[in-house]
C-alpha cells in the first residue's frame, strides 16, 4: 500500500500563541485544501508518533521559540532534522518558527527589559546564520502595540516558477527577525525570497532579508520574519493601539499580493496550491426531515424537556457543546432569527470565530421534504426514493434513515451528535446526520480538517443495548460499518461489483489506485470510520461517522475515479455500457440499508462466522508480516481478528526455517491499535493469547 504525503502538520504545542495558530491553520486550509489535510499537532505527536512518512510540510507558527526549545531540544529536533535533511521533508517557519529554524537566535539584545532578551544557538540550523530581531522596535508579548504593516520587496527572479508577483506589498509584522548576512550564504543553499522595504532597527548586513529559502540536505525550509499568513479580515479592531485601523486597511489593500506571495512560497516547497484560495465556508442551516413527514413532529415532541426559550421566545436546545435554534420553514427568515444569527458570528474579540460557539439553526420540515433550491447539493427526493428501493432488496432494512438531518456546511457530524449528550439521548437508532462540507471534521486522536465538497459525510446513531455489551461488544460495530461500505459500493447497482475497494484494519477504506500502472497493486485511502460512544438509559449510544471520497478526486482518489477507470477499460476492450457516476444521496441510502441488516444479524448471533467471512473477503491483511517492536522486533504473521474483542491476531515467526522460510514459534499475539497513531502498525498495544 503506497504511503502518500498528504498531511500538513502545524505545531500547536508549548511556545505557540492561539492567535498565530488560528491564523496559520485558517490560511493554510484555504490555500492547500482539498489537496492536503492541515492538522494541528503537539510536541507529544512530534516526539512519539510516526508522522514523518505522511507529512508533506511541517509548519511552526508564531509564538516564543524558547518554548519550542524547552520541549523539543534533543530528541524532538533530531526527529525534525532527520525528516528534513534525510527524508526530503519540508519546513515552514513563521516569525518564531523562523527564529527556531535558524542556527542562532538574537532577540531584543541590549533591551532595557532583560526579560525580553533571548540569545543562543538553535539546534535545527536550517538557516546557517543568525535571525536577529525584532526587526522593528516596539514589540510587546501578548498585545498588538508592536504590530505594523511592514513593506516587503520581492527581488526579481525569486520565484521564476510562480509567474508575476507584485514587487512590493505590505504584510502583517509583530516581532519577527531579519536573516543576517543572508546574501553571503548562497553557497550554502540560501536564497533571499523577500526583503524588508523599511529601515530596520537592528543590523542586518548588506540586504534586509525578511524571507529566506534554505536547502537542507535532501529537504528544504522557508523561514519568515513577517506574517504573510495573517489575513486582514481576521484581525480585530484595537481601540487602545494607535493607528491599528490604518494597519488593517493597509493590509486589506495588499491582501491579494500577500496571498500570491505565500502561494509562491508553498509552491517553492513543492506543494500543490489551490488555484483559487477557497474561503473557509460559513455554517449552513440543518434541515430535519423524514420519509414520513409526521415523524418530524413526533421527534420534536420527544425533545420537550431539553427545549428552552430565549429572550425573544425562540425555541433552543442548549447542548453541552453546541446551541441549536429550532426554526420552522415559514419563520426562518424572521428578523429575530436573522439578528440572532448575526449576533452569534460577531461576538468576541477574535475575528476567526470558534465554530462551536456559533448557533446552529435547525429547520424542521414536517409537511414536505426540503426543496432542491434549499439544499442544492443534496436531493432529498433521491435519498428517500433510494432508501425505499434498497429496502426492497434488503427486506430486513425498515427504519434506519427514516429520520434524517442534512447541512450543507457543518462543523462535524460526529461532534454535533456525540458532544451534545442531552440531544443524543433523544435520538432513535438509525437517525442520520449528513453534510456536504465539514470545517472541523474529526479523525483519529485530535486530528481536525476541512472535508471538501464531493465527500460522503455522515454520522448514524446506534443505541446498542447495554445487556448485549458482553456478548456483542460495540468494538465490532466499526467492522460492520466497513463491511457495509464495501457491500454498498459494490451493490450500488448492476456492474459495480468490480469496484476495487478494500478494508484496512481497523477502520479505513482503501481502493486500488486507478492512476497506477496496469498490473501494479497500489492501494490508497478513500474513506474512514470514526466510532464514538456514550452511555444513556441502558444503552451504549454509538455515533458512527463515515467519510468516503465519492466525487472529489483529491487528496487521493475517489469512487468516481474508479468508475472512470472501469469505463475506460471497457471502452478499450470494445465492451458496451458505461457505469454512471455515484450519487451521494443514493450511496448513503445503500450504506444505511446494508448497515441495518448487518447490525440486526450481529445483535441476533454476535460476530458470527458468516460476518467474519464477509469481513475477510475484503480486507488487505491476510498473511501480512508485521514487526512487534515492543517484543524486540520479532516478526509476526497476521491471522485475522479475535472473535471476543475484535483485536488483530498474529502468530510469531522465527527466521530459521528451512530454506530461509519463516516458521511459527507457537506464540500468538492479540494486537490493538491505540487509535491515536499516524500509522496503526506503529502504535499497537499487545497482549499474548
Amino acid at each position: 500500500m503506497a504511503s502518500r504525503k498528504l498531511n500538513v502538520l502545524v505545531y500547536t504545542g508549548t511556545g505557540t500563541t492561539l492567535s498565530s495558530v488560528r491564523h496559520c491553520i485558517y490560511t493554510l486550509r484555504r490555500l492547500l485544501g482539498p489537496n492536503y489535510a492541515v492538522i494541528p499537532i503537539t510536541e507529544t505527536v512530534l516526539l512519539k508518533e510516526p508522522w514523518a512518512s505522511t507529512c508533506a510540510l511541517l509548519v511552526f507558527p508564531g509564538g516564543a521559540d524558547l518554548g519550542y526549545c524547552r520541549v523539543l531540544n534533543g530528541a524532538g529536533n533530531r526527529i525534525i532534522s532527520t525528516y528534513i535533511r534525510y527524508a526530503g521533508g519540508r519546513y515552514l517557519g513563521f516569525c518564531a518558527g523562523g527564529y527556531y529554524g535558524s542556527r542562532r537566535c538574537e532577540f531584543e539584545v541590549g533591551s532595557k527589559n532583560k526579560a525580553m532578551e533571548v540569545v543562543g544557538s538553535r539546534e535545527l540550523g536550517f538557516y546557517p546564520g543568525t535571525c536577529r530581531g525584532g526587526a522593528f522596535r516596539g514589540f510587546e508579548y501578548g498585545c498588538e502595540k508592536g504590530a505594523r504593516a511592514a513593506k516587503i520587496v520581492v527581488p526579481n527572479g525569486a520565484f521564476p516558477e510562480a509567474g508575476k508577483l507584485q514587487p512590493e506589498f505590505r504584510t502583517y509584522y509583530n516581532g519577527g527577525g531579519v536573516f543576517v548576512d543572508a546574501e553571503k550564504l548562497a553557497d550554502q543553499g540560501v536564497e533571499i525570497l523577500a526583503e524588508y522595504g523599511d529601515d530596520l532597527d537592528v543590523e542586518s548586513g548588506e540586504r534586509k532579508a525578511a524571507v529566506v529559502y534554505c536547502k537542507a540536505g535532501e529537504g528544504a525550509a522557508i523561514l519568515t520574519g513577517p506574517h504573510p499568513e495573517f489575513s486582514a479580515g481576521n484581525l480585530s479592531r484595537q481601540a487602545d493601539v494607535a493607528g491599528y485601523d490604518d494597519l488593517i486597511e493597509s493590509l486589506a489593500s495588499d491582501e491579494a499580493a500577500t496571498t500570491d506571495f505565500l502561494k509562491a512560497c508553498l509552491m517553492k516547497l513543492g506543494l500543490e496550491v489551490s488555484q483559487e484560495a477557497s474561503l473557509v465556508p460559513s455554517l449552513s442551516r440543518l434541515h430535519l426531515s423524514s420519509i414520513s413527514h409526521e415523524e418530524v413532529g413526533e421527534l420534536l415532541h420527544s425533545f420537550g424537556e431539553i427545549i428552552t426559550k430565549d429572550d425573544q421566545g425562540e425555541e433552543c436546545i442548549r447542548g453541552e457543546n453546541d446551541t441549536f435554534h429550532l426554526e420552522k420553514p415559514e419563520t426562518r427568515w424572521s428578523l429575530v432569527s436573522l439578528a440572532g444569527a448575526l449576533d452569534s458570528t460577531n461576538g468576541g474579540k477574535d475575528a476567526i470565530p470558534d465554530p462551536s460557539k456559533l448557533v446552529k439553526r435547525i429547520v424542521s420540515h414536517d409537511e414536505a421534504w426540503p426543496e432542491t433550491k434549499e439544499t442544492p447539493y443534496f436531493n432529498h427526493s433521491v435519498f428517500y426514493s433510494s432508501l425505499e428501493e434498497f429496502r426492497q432488496k434488503d427486506r430486513q432494512a425498515e427504519e434506519w434513515g427514516n429520520i434524517f438531518m442534512y447541512g450543507e456546511v457543518v462543523t462535524s457530524t460526529n461532534t454535533l451528535l456525540e458532544k451534545n449528550s442531552s440531544l443524543l439521548s433523544k435520538l432513535p437508532t438509525g437517525f442520520t446526520l449528513a453534510a456536504t462540507t465539514q470545517i472541523a471534521g474529526r479523525g483519529r486522536g485530535s486530528n481536525v480538517w476541512i472535508a471538501p465538497a464531493g465527500s460522503l459525510i455522515m454520522s448514524t446513531v446506534i443505541n446498542h443495548p447495554a445487556h448485549l455489551g458482553a456478548t456483542r461488544p460495540i468494538v465490532f460495530i466499526q467492522y460492520l460499518a466497513a463491511i457495509a461500505i464495501v457491500q454498498a459500493v459494490q451493490g450500488y447497482g448492476r456492474g459495480y461489483g468490480d469496484i476495487p475497494v478494500r478494508l484496512k484494519w481497523p477502520n479505513d477504506i482503501y481502493a486500488l489506485d486507478p492512476t497506477a500502472d496496469d498490473g501494479e497493486k497500489t492501494y490508497v485511502k478513500i474513506g474512514g470510520i470514526l466510532s464514538n460512544c456514550a452511555y444513556s438509559a441502558g444503552n451504549y449510544q454509538v455515533v458512527l461517522g463515515i467519510g468516503i471520497n465519492t466525487t472529489n478526486p483529491r487528496p487521493t482518489t475517489s469512487l468516481d475515479a474508479l468508475v472512470d477507470k472501469i469505463n475506460a477499460d471497457r471502452a478499450k476492450k470494445g465492451q458496451p455500457g458505461q457505469l454512471p457516476k455515484f450519487r451521494i444521496e443514493r450511496l448513503i441510502a445503500r450504506i444505511l440499508t446494508r448497515l441495518e441488516v448487518l447490525y440486526g444479524e450481529f445483535c441476533r448471533h454476535g460476530f458470527s462466522k458468516e460476518l467474519e467471512e464477509q469481513y475477510y473477503r475484503s480486507w488487505l491483511h491476510t498473511g501480512q508480516i508485521v514487526t512487534l517492536e515492543a517484543e524486540g522486533g520479532v516478526k509476526a504473521r497476521v491471522l485475522g481478528i479475535t472473535r471476543d474483542w475484535g483485536m488483530l491476531k498474529a502468530e510469531e515467526l522465527r527466521n530459521d526455517g528451512f530454506g530461509g522460510i519463516p516458521r511459527t514459534t507457537g506464540k500468538v499475539w492479540a494486537l490493538q491499535s491505540d487509535e491515536n497513531s499516524f500509522d496503526f502498525w506503529k502504535g499497537l498495544v499487545r497482549r499474548k493469547v
